[in-house]
């Protein structure tokens, strides 16, 4: 792991830490992220690797981050405040399961570092899993964990202001 990566891990942390006091659910609240995301989209991911189960691995790795994701904002309470606006926060257990994340990604490159290297590279060239399939597989995982909280909640805000109604369509019928 590079200096950078430890950056951006560290930032992922306090981001989560973030989340525990109650905030505002505004456009900057989904703005940030949002750039944030695009950042590290493009900063990691460079020429998909297609050979052996490399696009398998990507696709669970992308799905567990969006399953995390999206139960951390199934765990996180909102509600709408005085002056209208939905607010989150988020409780131990949506905390856990972004920790979780965040942790097995860092566990993941800590053991290859430190021992577990022949057995992941005996494993990836078993099932031709080229070096780039890790990396896009967990910044995918990354990804899609942020996202899919990013967007619950902001359907959820929506929901609680009655700005979105659960009867309503999500996509106008033509």
């Amino acid at each position: 792991m590079s200096t950078t990566d430890y950056i951006v891990n560290a930032v992922i942390v306090l981001l989560v830490l973030r989340q525990i006091r109650e905030r505002r659910l505004d456009l900057r609240s989904l703005v940030l992220p949002l750039v944030l995301i695009a950042f590290a989209a493009h900063a990691y991911l460079h020429s998909l690797p297609t050979s052996g189960d490399s696009v398998a691995l990507i696709a669970v790795l992308a799905a567990a981050g969006l399953t995390l994701g999206s139960l951390c904002a199934l765990a996180t309470r909102v509600r709408v405040a005085e002056d209208g606006v939905a607010r989150a926060r988020a409780g131990g257990a949506a905390a856990a399961l972004w920790v979780a994340g965040v942790g097995s990604r860092l566990a993941f490159v800590l053991a290859a570092s430190h021992g577990a290297g022949p057995a992941i590279a005996h494993f990836s060239a078993a099932h031709r899993i080229a070096p780039q399939g890790w990396v896009w597989g967990f910044v995918l995982m990354a990804l899609g964990e942020a996202l899919a909280r990013l967007l619950i909640l902001e359907v959820r805000a929506l929901r609680a202001t009655g700005a979105l109604r659960r009867s309503q369509p999500l996509v106008p019928s033509v």
